[in-house]
Protein backbone atom coordinates (compact mmCIF):
# COMPACT_ATOMS: atom_id res chain seq x y z
CA UNK A 1 0.00 0.00 0.00
CA UNK A 2 1.24 3.53 -0.83
CA UNK A 3 2.31 5.81 2.40
CA UNK A 4 1.28 9.67 1.04
CA UNK A 5 3.08 12.49 2.80
CA UNK A 6 4.24 16.33 1.88
CA UNK A 7 7.23 14.02 -0.69
CA UNK A 8 4.60 11.95 -2.37
CA UNK A 9 3.91 8.45 -2.31
CA UNK A 10 5.38 4.83 -3.55
CA UNK A 11 4.55 1.11 -4.18
CA UNK A 12 6.37 -1.73 -5.16
CA UNK A 13 5.70 -3.10 -9.02
CA UNK A 14 4.22 -6.48 -9.03
CA UNK A 15 5.99 -7.01 -11.49
CA UNK A 16 10.22 -7.63 -11.50
CA UNK A 17 12.13 -4.65 -12.44
CA UNK A 18 15.37 -4.88 -14.41
CA UNK A 19 18.16 -2.67 -13.53
CA UNK A 20 17.83 -1.07 -16.95
CA UNK A 21 14.32 -0.04 -16.46
CA UNK A 22 15.53 1.20 -13.04
CA UNK A 23 18.08 3.63 -14.74
CA UNK A 24 15.62 4.82 -17.40
CA UNK A 25 13.17 5.38 -14.39
CA UNK A 26 15.51 7.35 -12.58
CA UNK A 27 16.55 9.02 -15.94
CA UNK A 28 12.94 10.60 -16.31
CA UNK A 29 13.44 12.30 -13.25
CA UNK A 30 17.02 13.32 -13.09
CA UNK A 31 17.18 14.66 -16.49
CA UNK A 32 14.02 17.27 -15.62
CA UNK A 33 16.91 19.12 -13.76
CA UNK A 34 18.02 20.51 -16.96
CA UNK A 35 15.38 20.13 -19.65
CA UNK A 36 12.05 20.54 -17.85
CA UNK A 37 9.51 18.41 -19.33
CA UNK A 38 11.32 17.30 -22.81
CA UNK A 39 13.53 14.47 -21.22
CA UNK A 40 10.00 12.89 -19.80
CA UNK A 41 8.35 12.98 -23.02
CA UNK A 42 11.24 11.45 -24.82
CA UNK A 43 11.84 9.06 -22.45
CA UNK A 44 7.39 8.32 -22.80
CA UNK A 45 7.21 8.57 -26.35
CA UNK A 46 10.02 6.09 -26.61
CA UNK A 47 9.50 3.54 -24.00
CA UNK A 48 5.79 3.62 -23.73
CA UNK A 49 5.03 0.74 -25.46
CA UNK A 50 8.28 -1.47 -23.67
CA UNK A 51 8.18 -1.08 -20.25
CA UNK A 52 5.21 -0.21 -17.80
CA UNK A 53 7.60 1.40 -15.18
CA UNK A 54 9.40 3.00 -17.35
CA UNK A 55 6.43 4.66 -19.01
CA UNK A 56 5.30 5.04 -15.54
CA UNK A 57 7.79 7.04 -14.03
CA UNK A 58 8.06 8.98 -17.35
CA UNK A 59 4.58 9.90 -17.13
CA UNK A 60 4.43 11.08 -13.22
CA UNK A 61 7.63 13.15 -14.05
CA UNK A 62 5.87 14.95 -17.34
CA UNK A 63 3.03 15.76 -15.46
CA UNK A 64 4.99 16.90 -12.57
CA UNK A 65 7.16 19.46 -14.77
CA UNK A 66 3.89 20.70 -16.08
CA UNK A 67 2.58 21.34 -12.93
CA UNK A 68 5.69 23.27 -12.15
CA UNK A 69 5.58 25.07 -15.16
CA UNK A 70 2.12 26.10 -14.65
CA UNK A 71 2.45 27.66 -10.89
CA UNK A 72 5.30 29.68 -11.70
CA UNK A 73 3.59 31.04 -14.19
CA UNK A 74 1.34 31.97 -11.71
CA UNK A 75 3.33 33.15 -9.35
CA UNK A 76 5.05 35.08 -11.86
CA UNK A 77 1.59 36.64 -13.14
CA UNK A 78 0.95 38.41 -9.66
CA UNK A 79 3.48 40.28 -7.69
CA UNK A 80 2.94 38.59 -4.24
CA UNK A 81 3.79 35.21 -6.14
CA UNK A 82 7.25 36.06 -7.64
CA UNK A 83 8.36 36.18 -4.01
CA UNK A 84 7.65 32.38 -3.64
CA UNK A 85 8.76 31.18 -7.08
CA UNK A 86 12.23 30.22 -4.51
CA UNK A 87 9.94 27.72 -2.40
CA UNK A 88 8.64 26.70 -5.74
CA UNK A 89 11.80 25.57 -7.15
CA UNK A 90 13.83 24.41 -3.87
CA UNK A 91 10.39 21.84 -3.35
CA UNK A 92 10.00 20.46 -6.74
CA UNK A 93 14.15 20.05 -6.50
CA UNK A 94 13.45 18.09 -3.35
CA UNK A 95 10.92 16.03 -4.57
CA UNK A 96 12.56 15.20 -8.22
CA UNK A 97 15.89 14.27 -5.85
CA UNK A 98 12.95 11.86 -3.97
CA UNK A 99 11.49 10.84 -7.22
CA UNK A 100 15.10 9.25 -8.45
CA UNK A 101 15.87 7.78 -5.61
CA UNK A 102 12.04 6.07 -5.32
CA UNK A 103 12.80 4.92 -9.19
CA UNK A 104 16.43 3.70 -8.61
CA UNK A 105 14.80 1.65 -5.48
CA UNK A 106 12.63 0.11 -8.19
CA UNK A 107 9.54 1.65 -6.83
CA UNK A 108 6.69 3.58 -8.82
CA UNK A 109 6.27 7.49 -7.38
CA UNK A 110 3.74 9.72 -6.87
CA UNK A 111 4.50 13.26 -6.90
CA UNK A 112 1.99 15.31 -4.65
CA UNK A 113 0.19 18.19 -5.23
CA UNK A 114 0.25 17.19 -9.42
CA UNK A 115 -2.04 17.80 -12.18
CA UNK A 116 -1.93 14.27 -14.04
CA UNK A 117 -2.71 15.64 -17.51
CA UNK A 118 -1.40 12.14 -18.69
CA UNK A 119 -3.60 9.22 -17.45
Amino acid sequence: MAEKSLLGSDETPVYPVTQDEKNLGLLAHIVTLISSFIAPLIIYILKKNESEFVAAHAKESLNFQITVVIVCVICFISIIGILFLWVVGFYSLILVIVATIRASEGKLYKYPFCIRLLK
